[in-house]
């Protein structure tokens, strides 16, 4: 019977010190209802000595972070401020750290210890409070809404956690940081660079050597060394510079220089700076060939033929923008992904020679040219009309300037067999005709030899 009565007086006791914190009783009372007074009621009595104290007041709530307590959700989310979340925390890992490796209740503990995480970074960093927009250093950084990728900060170079930070990334060159290193940001945007200088460095790799650089990083000046100390010296292979771990990741490029010089697409390492700008260019036709390497059409076949297709092209196009039927179709924006193609022939971009190298390039463009050739001498009867014959054999069919088997006089324009353009002469009849022509209209009146 004692046994019993200490029983319940030890339950008691426990009960007034650890309140339950799901009991809803104290919400359910009313704005006018007090709460019952606990120091109004009967004391308990008092504990025999050398029985073992559950009073707490240190600890106001249990944080249910023992082992004999893992399969009870109680306690994880109770802490109000940031303090008591560190704590727990900390308590968390020394648990996890004590718990069987690949045990049931350690994979437990990593689960608590992930929500202890977010519902410390709600406290910290409320998304509420973070802008929609930051503009920095010509940066224009948007907040992502993504939970669920994990990126990598280019600032502080560790693991963006989608589900507790806060992360932007800037649409010009895709610059991606947590919300805290938006501050601490010495780059600028590469977009501008781009918008502004857009050319490629072509020299392969020009090097200029560590102690020109002052043995500093050629982004962020933090020391570097050939040995490692402080800091690793990694060479981009775009700009020939040496970059630091934090500016270099070794990430891979295709080099411009080595392209156009030897037509070798190998990537090549080089820092974050070169790989974002380099992205950006790949697409921008800067490249003039037959200026920087004429003889790269003497040993790349392909080449040769891409720039027949767009010769062809371009005298194509005269025919579509007269054309109703064809502007109503709009064929030209078949090329609208690479629009210089419509413009000239000389200028070429880094994508446009590396699907010369691999093919894709050759076999869309040679599927175009068909589609542009059937709406002119088959669907369309007002560009059939526009045909030529020539005028040196009258005969054959209607020539059109974009034929393999004809010739285009490059002052009239006027389109021959070619055949019979360099068997009879290498002169336009056409041309001479007309400078026949200009030269009767203003000869002058000689003497009358009757009178």
């Amino acid at each position: 019977m004692w046994g019993a009565m200490e029983y319940d007086e030890k339950l008691a006791r426990f009960r007034q010190v650890h309140l339950n914190p799901f009991n809803k009783q104290q919400h359910e009372q009313g704005a006018g209802e007090e709460a019952p007074d606990i120091t109004s009621q009967a004391r308990l009595p008092e504990l025999p000595p050398g029985e073992p104290e559950f009073r707490c007041p240190e600890r106001v709530m249990d944080l249910g972070l023992s082992e004999d307590h893992f399969a009870r959700p109680v306690g994880l989310f109770l802490a109000s401020d940031v303090q008591q979340l560190r704590q727990a925390i900390q308590e968390c890992k020394q648990v996890i750290l004590d718990l069987p490796e690949h045990s049931e209740k350690q994979k437990d503990a990593v689960v608590r210890l992930i929500h202890l995480r977010l519902k410390l970074q709600e406290l910290k960093d409320p998304n509420e409070d973070e802008p929609n927009i930051r503009v920095l250093l010509e940066h224009r950084f948007y907040k992502e809404k993504s939970k669920s990728v994990k990126q990598t900060c280019d600032k502080c170079n560790t693991v963006i956690w989608g589900l507790i930070q806060t992360w932007y990334t800037c649409t010009g060159c895709y610059y991606r940081c947590h919300s805290k290193c938006l501050n601490l940001i010495s780059k600028p945007c590469v977009r501008s660079k781009v918008s502004h200088q857009a050319e490629y460095e072509l020299n392969i790799c020009p090097e200029a050597g560590l102690d020109s650089q002052d043995y500093r990083c050629a982004e962020c000046r933090a020391p570097i060394s050939l040995r490692g100390v402080p800091s690793e010296a990694r060479q981009c292979d775009y700009t020939g510079q040496y970059y630091c771990s934090h500016c270099h990741w070794n990430d891979l490029a295709v080099i411009p220089a080595r392209v156009v010089h030897n037509w070798d697409f190998e990537p090549r390492k080089v820092s974050r700076g070169s790989m974002r700008y380099l992205a950006l260019m790949m697409s921008r036709p800067v490249l003039r060939l037959r200026e920087i390497n004429p003889l790269l059409f003497n040993y790349v076949e392909e080449l040769v033929e891409i720039r027949k297709l767009r010769q062809d092209i371009l005298l194509m196009k005269p025919y579509f923008i007269t054309c109703r039927e064809a502007m109503a179709a709009r064929l030209l924006l078949q090329l609208q992904d690479r629009q210089h193609f419509v413009e000239n022939d000389e200028m070429y971009s880094v994508q446009d020679l590396l699907d010369t190298h691999t093919g894709r390039l050759g076999c869309s463009l040679a599927e175009t040219h068909t589609l542009f050739a059937k709406h002119i001498k088959l669907d369309c009867e007002r560009c059939q009309a526009k045909g030529f014959v020539c005028e040196l054999c009258r005969e054959g069919d209607v020539l059109f300037p974009f034929d393999s088997h004809t010739s285009v006089c490059a002052d009239c324009s006027a389109v021959f067999h070619r055949d019979c353009y360099y068997d009879n002469s290498t002169t336009c009849p056409r041309c001479a005709r007309l400078t026949l022509r200009k030269q009767s209209l203003f000869r002058e009146p000689g003497p009358d030899l009757d009178a």
